[in-house]
């Protein structure tokens, strides 16, 4: 009976003062929590500058295209009016050139920087942006996920009294959380 009251007294004496694992694992759940917050945070951000340049690249494209009708148009109005019987004309022919004119401020306008030679460029780089605010967004995906599960680990550590799992929990976090501000800095 006095083996049992020992085992009784020394078991309330370590809940009264706790676990120093137990706590320990407990504030390592925390950074992590902290952490995967701040990678969500930097992965939302990513997201919304993703979709910002998408319809930015969207737009630049439907602007290139009505360009593109509207020159296409102009061309057709020179070959109607050239196949005119009285296309010599001055009047046609002043018609005719200023269709030409306007074909050519359509392909190519540096004064408005809206012709579409400048138009494609301007999409291209957006292409670019968009390309790279994605790359982020996935990193940052990557970086949660490990977060997640190293959280995972960590609080299943204490369940199972699996002290390993903690050892690992903390290594996968410690690796998330390097990769993650990497991808911050721009290094990854």
């Amino acid at each position: 009976m006095s083996e049992s009251m020992e085992r009784a007294h020394e078991t309330m004496h370590h809940e009264a003062h706790g676990d120093p694992w137990a706590r320990g694992a407990a504030v390592l759940v925390s950074v992590l929590a902290a952490a995967l917050a701040i990678s969500e945070v930097a992965g939302k951000s990513a997201q919304t500058s993703y979709l910002t340049h998408h319809i930015e690249l969207s737009d630049g494209w439907a602007f290139y295209q009505a360009k593109n009708l509207r020159q296409v148009v102009r061309g057709s109005e020179v070959s109607v009016l050239e196949s005119l019987p009285n296309a010599a004309e001055p009047a046609i022919q002043k018609r005719i050139q200023d269709a030409r004119d306007y074909q050519a401020r359509m392909r190519d306008d540096p004064a408005s920087g809206e012709g579409m030679k400048q138009l494609a460029e301007k999409a291209k780089h957006k292409e670019e942006e968009r390309g790279h605010a994605f790359h982020l967004y996935h990193q940052y995906e990557f970086v949660s996920g490990s977060l997640q599960i190293a959280i995972v680990l960590s609080a299943a550590s204490v369940v199972t009294r699996i002290r390993p799992l903690t050892v690992v929990a903390g290594l996968i976090g410690l690796a998330a959380g390097a990769f993650g501000l990497g991808v911050a800095l721009g290094w990854a």
